[in-house]
């Protein structure tokens, strides 16, 4: 007869020595899952950005269309012009591309090179393919140049396709802008646009409009035309102020999302996660503030869940950053702590994402082995959630420093970018499991 298992012989003995180790080798169980899930995944650069014709320094992360086409861009490189902000002294305007698989590789070309004012300049907004085939998204500046906007207040775009097939490594799509920001409707679009059901965008700007505390808008088509609507000017207290991240919209049309500052507490406070909800116009509801004692400054915005949570992350705390989820609770709504960073200042700045089994991913800007940055993964167990690490960046040839969200294809492909590294001007990496 084949030998007992020596764990399994001493649980059918003793009850009382199953019950002391029964959860330990559960806790050895969990593990070695998840060590053999960390080993299994394989991380490839798909591209190495150079700072010129083809971009450099990309601060957001990318989406894929249906064919499994991937979309980015960048924040400088492409043209080298003297009418962008030149971010962090990075030279260049930016540079949208995309990224198509060919063979078992993958082939990289630009689309569009932004020129600053009165055309667009810099992003740290992904792209979003819209419904009609076309590609949408923000510049950081451009647009007619004042003196309230020195470099442009931003603008709301659309690429499409060139007309004509083309072969070449430059094949420019057609800029169409939609909305050109000036001031007084908001500047610095930083956060990310989101598409309703009805083909309306929505998103934020970090400064600006009657508060001059930055602004949620929504652009609504009518006959080829955008017209632009503020639905809430921030003004600091108690609603909060510079939203750094875009909106997302529930089943019932309500918007939510965060302010890095404002709210209540010092230094002009720490942030808050709020709801805008249509009645007799639009009302915002600050549905949590975080207090003085920490965490800090959320970042990113909230991601939603198919019951309702929300799911965010702040930048800093006491003792570190954190992921949290929100839920409501008899009129109210609850803030948990799922995970805690090690450090200060080490928390995520892109929205975290959730795959159907409902797992989180997201990258944090300077954690990590090197200080350079991770991917990660977190789990929900038993009640509580098991972070692994999935990647740290080197800031060699893997990149570094991402402030980008991870997408995850059909077949569980991890993509996203890093904003610099490489061969200096930043990735495109791509995690397969």
């Amino acid at each position: 007869m084949a030998e007992q298992p020596i764990v399994a012989s001493i649980l059918d003995i003793n009850p009382w020595v199953r019950a002391l180790v029964l959860p330990i080798v559960r806790v050895i169980a969990i593990t070695v899952v998840a060590l053999s899930a960390l080993q299994a995944q394989t991380f490839q650069v798909l591209h190495d950005f150079t700072g010129g014709q083809d971009g450099g320094h990309p601060f957001s992360g990318v989406s894929m269309d249906a064919a499994g086409t991937l979309y980015g861009i960048t924040g400088a490189g492409g043209y080298q012009g003297n009418n962008c902000n030149n971010i962090n002294q990075y030279r260049g305007c930016g540079v949208a591309y995309k990224l198509a698989r060919q063979g078992s590789g993958w082939l990289f070309r630009p689309l569009y090179q932004f020129q600053g004012s009165p055309d667009g300049g810099e992003s740290f907004t992904r792209l979003i393919p819209g419904p009609d085939g076309a590609i949408y998204g923000a510049t950081f500046s451009g647009g007619p140049v004042s003196e309230f906007c020195p470099v442009g207040c931003g603008t709301v775009f659309k690429l499409t396709p060139p007309a004509s097939f083309c072969r070449g490594f430059q094949c420019n799509w057609v800029e169409n802008q939609l909305h050109v920001f000036s001031g007084t409707d908001g500047y610095l679009p930083t956060g990310e646009i989101t598409f309703d059901a009805s083909g309306h965008l929505y998103g934020t700007t970090a400064y600006g409009g009657s508060g001059l505390s930055g602004t949620v808008y929504e652009l609504t088509p009518t006959s080829g035309l955008w017209t632009q609507t503020t639905l809430h000017n921030f003004t600091g207290e108690p609603d909060g102020q510079t939203p750094q991240s875009g909106v997302q919209l529930d089943g019932a049309g309500n918007v939510y999302g965060t302010t890095n500052r404002g709210g209540y507490g010092s230094n002009g406070g720490n942030g808050l996660v709020f709801q805008l909800v249509r009645a007799q116009g639009w009302q915002l509801n600050p549905i949590y503030v975080f207090q003085p004692q920490g965490p800090f400054y959320p970042w990113a915005g909230v991601t939603l869940d198919v019951a309702g949570n929300l799911y965010g992350t702040t930048t800093s705390g006491d003792p570190g950053a954190i992921v949290f989820q929100l839920s409501r609770s008899n009129g109210n709504w609850l803030l948990n702590t799922l995970y805690t960073f090690s450090l200060d200042r080490d928390g995520p700045v892109a929205n975290l994402t959730m795959d159907a089994a409902g797992n989180l991913y997201g990258t944090s800007y300077n954690d990590g082995s090197d200080n350079y940055g991770t991917v990660f993964k977190l789990t929900p167990s038993d009640g509580g959630w098991i972070y692994t690490r999935l990647h740290d960046f080197t800031g060699g040839r893997d990149g570094g420093y991402p402030y980008s969200n991870v997408l995850i294809d059909a077949n569980g492909n991890m993509f996203g970018t890093a904003s610099v590294g490489g061969t200096g001007n930043g990735t495109v990496w791509e995690i397969t499991p």
